[in-house]
């Protein structure tokens, strides 16, 4: 038994159309061209750098509530985010003294609300009428300004007076009542009065 043929022409020259007009639409098109594929390559442009900054928010009570100090600060144009060098962020207390968060370089997104501190990083608060001096040692900290909050997967270190508590990964609470939830492999050193 054969094949019987096909009794509609007009549907072979219809797809035969439908195949070269699609052929032809293709081959006319302009293939992508080399600036097309690259966002960005070289150098980043930096629309603004400042040197010295030192820049205070205030509460809705009118005191200091955060202070970012920097070395340098450059800014770039093309995803809108901020590097910083040497930053140094004071995160002010209504009563009692000051955390002092300093790092080696950092790195803020564009809307403001995550802040990337690179490198060994140094956290102080100094004795206070009810606490104890305290200094915590890590890298790599990821700090929300707006929560006051910071945390790192990395080793931590916490020192006060001579008290030490070594582990890897923290969370920190820095406004009041501040707290610090160490993550694992927690080892403790107490040294008696």
């Amino acid at each position: 038994m054969s094949p019987e043929p096909v009794r509609h022409p007009l549907f072979l020259w219809s797809l035969l159309l439908l195949v070269a007009g699609i052929s032809w639409w293709l081959g006319e098109r302009e293939p992508p061209s080399r600036e097309q594929d690259i966002v960005h390559e070289g150098p980043r442009e930096v629309d603004y750098y400042l040197r010295d900054l030192r820049a205070t928010t205030m509460t809705p009570a009118g005191l200091p509530g955060r202070t970012l100090a920097a070395g340098e600060l450059r800014h770039y144009r093309d995803d809108d985010t901020t590097e910083l060098l040497k930053p140094r962020l004071t995160v002010h207390q209504a009563k009692g003294p000051p955390w002092q968060v300093n790092a080696e370089t950092g790195w803020v997104s564009a809307d403001g609300s995550l802040v990337l501190l690179n490198g060994p990083v140094h956290i102080e608060r100094a004795a206070g009428p009810a606490n104890r001096p305290l200094r915590i040692d890590t890298r790599n900290l990821r700090v929300q300004p707006e929560q006051d909050y910071a945390e790192t997967d990395e080793r931590v270190r916490v020192r006060s007076l001579r008290d030490r508590i070594d582990a890897t990964g923290m969370q920190a609470w820095l406004r009041r009542p501040a707290r610090i939830k160490l993550l694992a492999d927690v080892k403790g050193y107490y040294a008696p009065p």
